[in-house]
């Protein structure tokens, strides 16, 4: 199994982009999404990864089937 590298940390790179942007944008209002996601029960957590997880699955699928 050969693994791209480079893609690899591409696409890490991307995802701590993804990540720091909503801090960057509402720097003011992340403290309290936090505090709300915190008190939020195991279930939804798990939900809401999960629908991450196919979401992101999907744009993978879409992204590799394009052909430029």
């Amino acid at each position: 199994m050969n693994i791209d590298w480079p893609l690899l940390i591409v696409a890490v790179g991307l995802a701590l982009v993804f990540e720091g942007v909503p801090y960057f944008l509402f720097a003011e209002r992340m403290p309290l999404m936090l505090l709300k996601l915190a008190e939020q029960p195991p279930k939804f957590l798990r939900f809401i990864g999960l629908a991450a997880i196919i979401l992101g699955l999907l744009v993978i699928s879409l992204g590799r089937s394009l052909t430029f």
